[in-house]
């Protein structure tokens, strides 16, 4: 198990969808399928532009809703200061 704080970004990087999960890889792999019903699967948010380690759930769940508070600007700033290009990260969850 390792909790990760994750956002997934539409192809045309128009939607931003940010989650929490104890399986990075599996998640990513569920949102790429389109098998993430509700918000992610209407708006596409298949491409995995920013994720974070988190020691535990707890820590990962504060962080969540921390970030969900941010202004989308700050969340784009948080992507670009670690992925400039927007890169799909999904083949760095399979390490």
């Amino acid at each position: 198990m390792c909790p990760c704080v994750y956002i997934m970004a539409s192809w045309q990087f128009e939607t931003l969808y940010l989650g929490v999960t104890s399986n990075m890889a599996a998640r990513a792999w569920q949102h790429r399928e389109g098998l993430v019903d509700g918000f992610s699967k209407r708006y596409g948010t298949k491409v995995l532009v920013f994720f974070e380690m988190h020691e535990t759930m707890e820590s990962a769940i504060r962080r969540e809703k921390q970030l969900k508070e941010w202004q989308r600007d700050w969340k784009i700033r948080l992507i670009e200061e670690h992925n400039p290009d927007w890169t799909d990260l999904y083949a760095l969850t399979m390490d």
